[in-house]
């Protein structure tokens, strides 16, 4: 892929078989809202992700409009619908397909990987340790799968931190990167994220629709347009432009691996939470949360606001406190969000969420303005 290229429609083809995936993550925690149904659905939700980054990445270094590539991707999406399908019984009946086909989608993208490095021999080095993490990583899946309880989900964990931490051993320079086609990658990823959110709310409402479920729906979509906002308003576009600016090699390669396929999971996860959290208000608007969904929606707001903390970091090294006190105040509502009714706790999350999107607002000033024009203003001359 050339610099500058967009997204092509067969990479937002293939992230259309992540909208089931995330929608079987948020049914498979709402099915189970305790403590342990919680921890499988980030299991499976950082499978899915690290499944996600690796054709990120790839898409990099191959042309997406080649026979052979659209081949190879189809098949993954064939292989990724059947982890999807597989979600609710991951850590069941369904475990070794889910395992299995999992596989066949993270070496698909090896095999695509191969293909590019047969002229680089540092990407194709980097290609060979990727391939070791993940036969690690598949392997423990595998028998994770004829295992259950503590011992299943242990093995989970460990297969989704070796399979993860692979990259972090890996020589960093042979990798090949396209930074605003990556930047646009994730940015959509997101966008495909805080879309189901959106239908956490429809599914939420069921078959009839209260007034307190309406108010409920509305101010929900308030605070799904908020968690947009905080993320495409500015963060997007100065993270983009620095990930393009850095030091073609090791320093740009790292700066995309911490900050977009590492923290950005953290922000989908967020998400997710939220929209699980959302979910059950609408299920009940006028009782309160029960521990775990409040857990749940505060929780995942707070780390969606960290995530963004630790990126901003990355890039600027320097800290958004406003964000991180609004993180800490969330976790601080949560005695209160179990005593009041959902539509309340949700109601009172948005506001703040707003507040902080003005006072950001103003206190960027000019500077806002001027990285929004610098941003648009090749696409507005041309």
């Amino acid at each position: 892929m050339r610099e500058g290229e967009q997204v092509s429609p067969l990479e937002l083809f293939f992230d259309l078989v992540f909208v089931l995936a995330i929608t079987q993550c948020t049914q498979l925690m709402s099915d189970d809202p305790t403590w342990e149904g919680l921890a499988r659905g980030l299991l499976v939700l950082g499978m899915l992700w690290w499944a996600w980054v690796g054709y990120s990445w790839i898409t990099s270094v191959v042309d997406p409009e080649d026979d052979a590539v659209r081949l190879v991707v189809f098949a993954a999406m064939a292989a990724m619908l059947l982890v999807a399908l597989a979600v609710p019984e991951a850590f069941g009946d369904l475990g070794l397909l889910f395992a299995l086909a999992y596989a066949v989608v993270r070496y698909s993208q090896i095999g695509l990987f191969v293909i590019a490095s047969r002229d680089a021999p540092g990407l194709r080095r980097s290609v060979v340790g990727l391939a070791m993490s993940t036969t690690l990583g598949v392997g423990l899946l595998v028998g994770a799968s004829f295992l259950d309880g503590t011992e299943q989900g242990a093995l989970w964990a460990l297969a989704l931190a070796l399979d993860m931490g692979g990259p972090l051993f890996i020589n960093s320079e042979g990798w090949r990167l396209v930074p605003a086609h990556f930047a646009e990658r994730h940015g959509l990823i997101l966008i495909i994220a805080l879309g189901e959110s959106i239908v956490a709310i429809g599914v939420g409402v069921g078959a009839g629709l209260s007034f307190g479920q309406g108010v409920a729906a509305v101010v929900g979509i308030a605070l799904a347009c908020g968690m947009w906002w905080l993320y495409f308003d500015v963060v997007a576009l100065v993270a983009a432009r620095r990930l393009e600016r850095a030091a073609v090699g090791r320093d740009q390669n790292e700066m995309a691996r911490d900050s977009y396929s590492y923290l950005h999971f953290p922000m989908v996860a967020g998400i997710v939470l939220v929209a699980l959290g959302m979910k059950k208000t609408l299920e009940h608007v006028e009782d309160p949360l029960k521990l775990v969904p409040a857990v749940a929606l505060l929780g995942g707001l707070a780390a969606y606001l960290l995530a963004h903390v630790l990126f901003r970091y990355r890039h600027v090294h320097t800290v958004n406190t406003r964000r991180a006190g609004l993180a800490v105040i969330l976790v601080a509502l949560l005695p209160a969000a179990i005593e009041v009714p959902a539509l309340a706790t949700v109601a009172v999350v948005t506001a703040l969420v707003w507040a902080l999107i003005v006072y950001e607002t103003h206190s960027y000033g000019p500077a806002r303005e001027r990285v929004r024009r610098e941003n648009f203003a090749p696409e507005a001359s041309g």
